[in-house]
């Protein structure tokens, strides 16, 4: 990191988030089961959005945005996770000039597993990794590169690999996994192929891994990432209720001819529905907290082969997206039928301090709307009393700065910066929480 990022950070490494949100008749995120998730708390189960969604909406809105050239990240690249990179390098071969498809996808799937990287053994996942690997989106264009500058050497050595592979899987009678004791007979991946795949695999300048960070650990010399980013699973402030809402499809072809029937008992002939069925449906105030550590964003970026006179830049952009992103990005599951992904949250605190804090435990205690009133103002006012508690205690804490979309809480905020009681700063924009 150089010495003006340094000088920046000092005394505010950390920027934490905490946001509380209503949503309404929705299903963001189930279990195995199909079923709302949820976690005991304080006495009571809470409906619950994991962290990993909240993470995916997040990153893939950010994604998205940049790659239509809207946001700060725009002039940056992006990462994609999938286990589709023998045949995204294979596509790239082909756009180069490799006229058979299949000579281009062998090798490719050939190079990754002398990285280190296993395949699935189905038809349908052949060519598939077994894990899913995040990387920049470019990375398999990348590959294609190292592979057509050195195509000679790769086609050779990955026809030798595959025969050494076959030979070995046969003489231990398994086709579809690759004996243990057998890996030192398999011919190693040239130096110069495997480092230019490395390089080509390597986080490089996407900046939503050096935000969320990866794990790789098929691939020893592979460089993991620990994110700067820390997520808390969302949850209902209040006990959580859920409801099993029974549906009914019609059948457009059978009221048709029920509208046209000639008499009663040709339309009792195509009564009824034509599907039924239950959806677990939930509503509540969430709250939901995320922190961003600036000088781990910086590490990554220039670990990641960032030149440094750029981290500086790179990282600002970076978390003036990971805050439109925290505000805007909602988990997308059936969000055609419950419309889930417009909602705004009713409110949103922004602080730096030394160390993350998470609010979570203010809501130890349920939200009871019977005696506290609405979930979302109880919610609201809750946490701004903590949050001037802890200010009031502490110095490693800024006071920070609050959003909300919702005139109650707005007349509230009016209500405390009227007798004083309001620790941050209210602010009409996004752009305005940094």
């Amino acid at each position: 990191m150089t010495a003006a990022a340094q000088d920046t950070l000092v005394g505010h490494p950390f920027l934490s988030l905490h946001a509380i949100e209503t949503l309404i008749a929705v299903l963001p995120v189930r279990d195995e089961n199909g079923q709302p998730k949820s976690i005991p708390f304080g006495g009571e189960a809470r409906h619950m959005v994991t962290a990993q969604s909240r993470r995916r909406a997040e990153r893939t809105y950010s994604r998205d945005r940049a790659n239509a050239g809207d946001g700060p990240l725009t002039s940056y690249s992006m990462g994609i996770r999938t286990r589709e990179w023998a045949l995204l390098t294979a596509d790239a071969l082909v756009e180069r000039g490799w006229e058979d498809r299949d000579i281009a996808v062998s090798t490719a799937k050939a190079v990754l597993e002398g990285l280190g990287l296993k395949f699935g053994d189905k038809d349908r996942t052949r060519n598939l990794t077994k894990v899913l690997l995040f990387a920049p989106e470019d990375a398999g264009e990348k590959i294609a590169k190292v592979l057509e500058e050195k195509s000679e050497t790769a086609v050779i050595w990955a026809k030798e690999f595959e025969k050494a592979k076959a030979a070995a899987e046969a003489a231990k009678g398994k086709k579809t996994k690759e004996p243990e004791d057998s890996k030192e007979k398999l011919p190693k991946l040239p130096q110069e192929i495997r480092a230019g795949v490395l390089a080509a695999l390597a986080p490089a300048e996407a900046i939503d891994i050096a935000l969320y960070g990866r794990f790789l650990a098929e691939i020893a010399d592979s460089p993991n990432v620990d994110g700067a980013v820390q997520s808390g699973a969302a949850f209902t402030v209040h006990a959580a209720e859920q409801v099993d809402d029974f549906y009914s499809a019609a059948d457009d072809a059978k009221l048709r001819r029920k509208a046209n029937a000639l008499d009663y008992l040709d339309a009792a002939d195509d009564g009824g529905a034509g599907m039924t069925g239950y959806q677990s449906l939930i509503s509540g105030t969430f709250y939901r907290h995320a922190a961003l550590d600036r000088r781990r964003l910086r590490v990554n970026l220039q670990l990641g082969g960032m030149a440094p006179e750029r981290v500086e830049e790179a990282a600002s952009a970076a978390e003036q997206e990971f805050i439109q992103a925290f505000v805007n990005a909602v988990p997308a599951a059936k969000r055609n039928t419950t419309a889930s992904t417009g909602a705004l949250p009713k409110f949103v605190l922004a602080f730096d301090g030394k160390r993350p804090f998470n609010y979570a435990g203010v809501f130890e205690r349920p939200v009871d709307e019977q005696s506290d009133g609405p979930a979302s103002l109880a919610a609201v006012r809750r946490l701004l009393a903590h949050h001037r508690l802890v200010t009031r205690k502490r110095d490693d804490i800024a006071p920070g700065h609050v959003l909300t979309y919702d005139v109650d809480v707005e007349e509230l905020l009016v209500t405390l910066r009227g007798e004083e009681r309001l620790v941050p700063e209210a602010v009409d924009t996004i752009e305005e929480l940094a």
